[in-house]
This record gives C-alpha cells, sequence and structure tokens, in this order.
C-alpha cells in the first residue's frame, strides 16, 4: 500500500511544501483548493466542468446530506461518489461546523447534541458516533471527526470544555469507524488560545490519524489572529501526515497559511462570490452589477483561459447578472474556480522550484492577491 501523504518538497526559508494525498478515488497534489459541494454539488457547476477547471477533490456537508435526501437515500444509490456523478476524491465534515452555525437552536452536552432541523423543525441528535456512521455509509475518501466549534469569544471555560469534548469524541470516531477505504481525520481546536491548540494536537497526535485540521478558525476572530494561530498550530502537526485549514479563505489567506505549512483548504468565497457577481482576477476583483462594465468588450480576465474569459465579454456578463439570468452566476463561479485553482499551481510550483517565499512577498503585494477586503461578502446564499 502507499503511504497516505508523501512529502515532495519543502521550502527552504518557510514551512510551505509539496505533496501527494493518496485516498481511495485518486492521488490528489498538495497544497489544494476544494471546492464545497454542501449538498452533493458544487452549486451552478456540473461535475464536467469542475474537473477541467482542475478541481481534484470535492467537499460534502454531511449535515445538510443526512437531512436531504437523508443518508440511506445515499447509500442505496451507491454512495456519493455514484450520487453526485463525481468519480474523484470527495471529502465529508462531521457536522460540527454546522452544529455550531445554528447555536441558536441547538443543546451540546458530553455526549453530543441535539437541534431542531432547518428544514422542518424535527428534533435530530448526532453524535460521535453517528457523525461517524454516517460518514461511513455516504463512503467519501476522507472523512471528519465529530468537533465542538465554540465562538471565537466564548469565556474560558468553555473553549476548554469544547477542546476536551472533541479529543474525547476524536476517540470515539476512531473506535467506530468502520470502512477501510477512507481516511478519518482529527480536527484541532482551541480558537486563538495557543495552549489550547497544543494541548488538543498532542492529544490527537497520540491517537494518530491519517491527517490533521485545524477547525474553528475564520469565524470572527480576525485575520491577524487567525494567521497567528495557524503559522503556531500548523508545525505542531506531524510532518508526514496532510495539514488542513477548515473554511480558509481568501487568496491571501492561502499564501500565507501555505507559508504556514498547510496542504488543503476549503471555503466557499470563489462560487459565493461568484453567485453575486463578484470575480477574482489578475488586477483585481471586480463587480460585475457595476455600470462601468455596460458596454466592456473585454473578458473577465484576459490573462485567463478558462471556458468563460474565453468566450464572453464583462458586458454580456453584467446583463446576464442585472437580469436574473443564470448564466452569470454559474459563468463567474466557474471563473473563480479556475483562478483559485491557478493559483495552487503557482505556489506548488514556486515551492517546487525553491522560491516560493520570494513570489509569495511578491505575490501579496500584487492587486490580484493583495488583502483589501473587497472579495469579502457577507450573503447568507
Amino acid at each position: 500500500m502507499m503511504e497516505v501523504f508523501e512529502l515532495k518538497n519543502k521550502d527552504p526559508n518557510c514551512n510551505a511544501r509539496t505533496g501527494f494525498l493518496n485516498t481511495y478515488h485518486g492521488r490528489i497534489k498538495t497544497p489544494v483548493f476544494m471546492p464545497v459541494g454542501t449538498r452533493a454539488t458544487v452549486k451552478g457547476l456540473m461535475p464536467a466542468q469542475l474537473a477541467d477547471a482542475g478541481s481534484q477533490i470535492v467537499l460534502g456537508n454531511t449535515f445538510h446530506l443526512m437531512l436531504r435526501p437523508g443518508t440511506e437515500i445515499i447509500e442505496k444509490i451507491g454512495g456519493l461518489h455514484k450520487f453526485m456523478a463525481w468519480n474523484k476524491p470527495i471529502l465529508t465534515d462531521s457536522g460540527g461546523f454546522q452544529v455550531f452555525s445554528l447555536s441558536e437552536i441547538n443543546k451540546i452536552n458530553d455526549d453530543g447534541t441535539e437541534f431542531a432541523s432547518p428544514y422542518d423543525g424535527a428534533k435530530i441528535k448526532l453524535d460521535a458516533t453517528s457523525a461517524t456512521a454516517i460518514q461511513n455509509k455516504l463512503g467519501a475518501d476522507i472523512i471528519m471527526c465529530f468537533d465542538q466549534c465554540p465562538a471565537h469569544d466564548a469565556p474560558e471555560k468553555e473553549q476548554l470544555k469544547a477542546v476536551e469534548r472533541t479529543i474525547r469524541w476524536a476517540s470515539v470516531c476512531k473506535k467506530h469507524h468502520a470502512n477501510d477505504k477512507q481516511l478519518l481525520f482529527g480536527i484541532v481546536q482551541g480558537q486563538t488560545d495557543l495552549n489550547l491548540r497544543k494541548s488538543c494536537a498532542d492529544e490527537l497526535i497520540k491517537m494518530d490519524f491519517p491527517g490533521y485540521a485545524l477547525g474553528g478558525l475564520s469565524v470572527g476572530e480576525g485575520t491577524e489572529e487567525m494567521l497567528k494561530t495557524v503559522r503556531f498550530a500548523a508545525p505542531l502537526l506531524p510532518e508526514n501526515k496532510p495539514r488542513y485549514l477548515m473554511g480558509v479563505g481568501t487568496p491571501a489567506d492561502l499564501i500565507q497559511c501555505v507559508e504556514a505549512g498547510i496542504d488543503m483548504f476549503d471555503c466557499v468565497m470563489p462560487t459565493r462570490n461568484g453567485r453575486n457577481a463578484l470575480a477574482f482576477t489578475s488586477e483585481g476583483p471586480i463587480r460585475l452589477r457595476n455600470s462601468s462594465f455596460i458596454d466592456d468588450q473585454n473578458p473577465i480576465d484576459s490573462q485567463c483561459g478558462c471556458y468563460c474569459c474565453r468566450n464572453f465579454t464583462r458586458s454580456a456578463i453584467r446583463h446576464y447578472f442585472n437580469v436574473g439570468e443564470m448564466l452569470g452566476p454559474i459563468l463567474l463561479s466557474l471563473h473563480n474556480i479556475v483562478f483559485y485553482h491557478n493559483l495552487m499551481d503557482k505556489i506548488r510550483e514556486n515551492v517546487e522550484n525553491g522560491t516560493f517565499t520570494k513570489w509569495a512577498e511578491a505575490a501579496l503585494k500584487s492587486p490580484a492577491y493583495k488583502r483589501n477586503g473587497s472579495e469579502k461578502l457577507t450573503l447568507n446564499n
């Protein structure tokens, strides 16, 4: 059997690295960005488009899939790969973050959580055992331990309790994991408390998971605190195993967190922003609803070779958004996914060439990747 993770290159001046993550449905080049397919689909995009765009792996959301269409339905169809017509790797989360996001309608104790379904209000219980069993049935290549993600500004006692539960639940998940075609990752919690992060990482490493994630970040703590935590916590994790930063983030976030030693990322940002008329470009983010694009004959990005940029003008795409046509969100979602994958290609190339640190310094000052906040949307969809 191949190793789960093969470390290939390390930058001599920082913690950036490249490698291969081997899964049942294929080999993944890292660092990697994973598009989010919450309900067994990346919104607006067909699987063939995702593959052509360069997607190596996509995410499914355990919480939503267990509610609709239901775990048993997906299992009966033949598993998540067949259900969503995607024959490459898939990662499913455990539902822990969704429980956090539904804090107004849930109850959490040492055994797990009970919450009201956002669809029909039905009372549902989810714990480490059931979250693992559900993911075993869904059949994703990588599954996540059930964890507790408290608010970033929760009291110290609540933060400590969440870490204690996360560690205890991880042990339960490993005990009940029953699908040897899947890789079960542990999740390090602790918010921005570096001592909690270390204690959580130390205990999870003793359990010897095939990979580890940093959870509970990008939930309101601010960019500098997030980066400080990642720079501290990533090197704590085993060098010979993949390191996954959950739910992050902007192009600048990806560059800086690769520099800290992260191998895997997911975020709704490229597709959510695409659905809302914001495109990432080599000249910086642009908002296509603006009247300045009404007769603009240029592509979204002259340096991009995606289907959108090869075939459509800014003027046409602005029109689609303004008249409510589906094609606008589809095209910009596709373009933004390609932008993110192209960024990861550049990151891997520079790590392999030993030029990552110098490249990253220049990239973070460029319009394409400079952190300016204009790419962040606070939207519900």
